[in-house]
């Protein structure tokens, strides 16, 4: 007899549920049970499409005995009272990125599902793509020699409109910060998951371009605990640019990721070829990766590939350069 599917309900029917939905149709062992929108239109008509459930009502959703994990998809501001009561109703939790505004809120949320014994997972969809699966393992093993100069680069546009389309992009309350927490998230995880854990910082967040309270440009010099040196430069005041790119200097190698591919890859002493990765969208691809995952660490009791406690670091670095852009002093991590 197979194994039971886990059953998923999506909270937040805005655009990114759309890659939650496709993650949980393609995997095998995962099906949807539920949706659940404060506005009780959409959350009916995205419950017709799927043919599940829908609610408006998130306390009746986590009331559900239906549902094993819930994935949040709503406002960043949202997503610790909503985990730690999701934790509570007993229910497993995938939460998009960022996990918290606040690091303390990032702290709660650990805690909870941790005290309660719940799973929670971070989505951070860029460390599954194969090119950055890739770049880990040239790290781990050495290849590039002992790294010296480590950087991400983020560089989006978005006009003023893109802001004053919804009330909470671009303020502190609900999008809990502007270039780096929204748009350049993905890149810091992945730079310090690549590059190791950051032990200082000193960095200046500011709106340059953009009527919002938030950022919309950044620049961040890091001090990586390897002894590697480094910085972070995120805007979303950069017309026709590439969006991501990370660069890794050691003193036997350079690999440099732009976007999810790697354009660089020279090692000394060695004939490197770049290999033929499968393709592999980070939208929905990523997304159906970890969704997949959270579905088996719950079949299998295990933690899941990025944990909450995984989630808090890259919050770390973000709301450390706000600081102290704040303060003007460097920022030292415990």
């Amino acid at each position: 007899m197979s194994e039971r599917k886990v059953r998923f309900a999506v909270v937040g029917c805005g655009g990114i549920s759309g890659s939650h939905f496709i993650g949980i149709e393609r995997a095998p062992e995962a099906e949807l049970a539920a949706v659940c929108d404060v506005n009780e239109k959409r959350a009916e008509e995205y419950g017709a499409k799927y043919g599940v459930k829908a609610y408006s009502d998130y306390a009746k959703l986590l009331a559900d005995p239906d549902i094993d994990v819930v994935c949040l998809c709503t406002p960043s501001g949202m997503h610790a009272d909503q985990t730690i009561q999701a934790a509570e109703a007993g229910k497993h939790i995938v939460c998009e990125k960022p996990m918290a505004t606040q690091l303390h809120d990032a702290e709660r949320m650990v805690e909870a599902c941790e005290v309660i014994g719940v799973k929670l997972a971070t989505i951070f969809p860029r460390r599954m793509s194969p090119s950055s699966q890739f770049v880990k393992k040239l790290v781990e093993e050495g290849r590039l020699g002992k790294l010296s100069l480590c950087s991400g680069y983020v560089k989006f546009y978005r006009d003023q409109a893109y802001y004053d389309s919804a009330g909470w992009r671009g303020t502190w309350a609900m999008d809990g910060g502007g270039a780096m927490m929204n748009q350049g998230i993905h890149t810091v995880d992945l730079l310090q998951w690549l590059a190791g854990p950051v032990d200082s910082l000193h960095g200046y967040a500011q709106h340059v371009l953009r009527d919002i309270e938030v950022e919309d440009t950044a620049v961040v010099s890091l001090q990586f605990q390897s002894g590697a040196l480094g910085s972070i430069e995120a805007t979303t005041t950069a017309y026709k640019q590439p969006e991501h790119r990370i660069v890794l200097h050691g003193d036997k190698g350079t690999v440099i990721l732009t976007g999810d591919d790697i354009t660089t890859l020279d090692i000394l002493g060695e004939q490197v070829e770049i290999p033929a990765f499968e393709p592999f969208a980070v939208v929905p691809d990523g997304h159906a990766a970890q969704i997949r995952d959270m579905a088996l660490a719950v079949l299998h009791d295990r933690q899941p590939v990025v944990t909450g406690r995984d989630g808090k670091h890259s919050l770390e670095i973000i709301l450390g350069t706000y600081e102290s852009q704040r303060s003007h002093r460097e920022i030292l991590f415990g």
